[in-house]
């Protein structure tokens, strides 16, 4: 079977920053996007509730079948598309010491979106959210990377968090339109959030130090390339205007330029010594509801 390349076809943005990363770690960054991908897919099909709820539930059987006959998973785990995206995730979360409890995570905040209506009550319940569905991913992608370091891990949630906080302030108009309110749709809550989103952009750049070298660059390009969505959803000024703008990406214009200046920001790391967490009390507030310390 030949199996689609989600990064490249559906992630532009990250597919870019793939680009600068080994050909085998690339595959399997490939592999978790897929992974992720379609799980956000089948939460956000136009069927029913019931339908989506059925078709998601079957995949989570699949995974938890698949951890629980380690053995024979050849076997287990059918060869129908979903079924070899579940497998391939659970090889490389064996192959790169990815603990269950983080996929646990991951895979319970997309469900989260499994309900007729969506709506977040506080900034404890963003945060909480914004590291289910992407602070997992960042601990799982730094783990890809050959990365151990308790700090350069944490960074890792943070810049997950960060793009994360990104693509809500980026789709409140989209997920408005699917009952989803993550945050107020009006422009000074997305303003805000923004602002949450660079605490967080900027949590996470020292930390990328301790990343080994043959990576580095990639994560400071993807890093960057993101966070510039933000810029330009502020540069809107209003909310009149954001709407008109429909989605906001950065074109391959504008990611070459901020490919350009990364490269001053890799220059930028080598002089700058790896600062302290900035971001505790905001790990705090998500470790009243999940231990993150057993994730790391």
């Amino acid at each position: 079977m030949t199996e689609k390349n989600y990064l490249a076809l559906f992630a532009k943005s990250f597919n870019w920053a793939g680009f600068f990363l080994p050909k085998n770690t690339y595959h399997d960054c490939s592999k978790l996007y897929t992974f992720c991908r379609v799980l956000d897919d089948l939460v956000d099909e136009q069927t029913s509730l019931e339908l989506r709820s059925e078709k998601f539930n079957k995949i989570k059987e699949v995974f938890e079948k698949g951890y629980k006959e380690a053995n024979d998973r050849e076997k287990l785990i059918g060869q129908n598309e979903y079924d070899l995206i579940v497998k391939n995730m659970i090889i490389i979360a064996d192959k790169n010491n990815i603990k269950k409890i983080i996929l646990d995570d991951l895979i319970e905040g997309v469900s989260s979106d499994l309900k007729s209506k969506v709506y977040l009550r506080s900034v404890k319940d963003l945060l909480v959210y914004s590291y289910k569905v992407a602070g997992t991913v960042g601990i799982m992608m730094a783990k890809i990377l050959n990365v151990n370091d308790t700090r350069s891990l944490k960074g890792a949630i943070d810049l997950g968090i960060a793009m994360q906080l990104t693509n809500i302030a980026r789709d409140v108009i989209e997920d408005k339109k699917m009952n989803r309110q993550y945050i107020k749709p009006d422009f000074e809550n997305i303003e805000a959030t923004l602002k949450l989103a660079d605490m967080f952009y900027e949590s996470s750049f020292t930390s990328i130090k301790n990343i080994p070298f043959k990576y580095k660059f990639a994560i400071i390009v993807a890093r960057r390339v993101y966070r510039q969505i933000g810029r330009k959803i502020l540069k809107k000024g209003n909310m009149n205007n954001y709407e008109k703008a429909g989605k906001i990406y950065i074109n391959n214009f504008g990611k070459i330029f901020q490919t350009f200046l990364s490269l001053f920001d890799l220059m930028l790391l080598y002089l700058k010594n790896i600062e302290p967490h900035q971001r505790l009390r905001e790990h705090e507030i998500i470790g009243e509801d999940i231990n993150l310390d057993e994730r790391i």
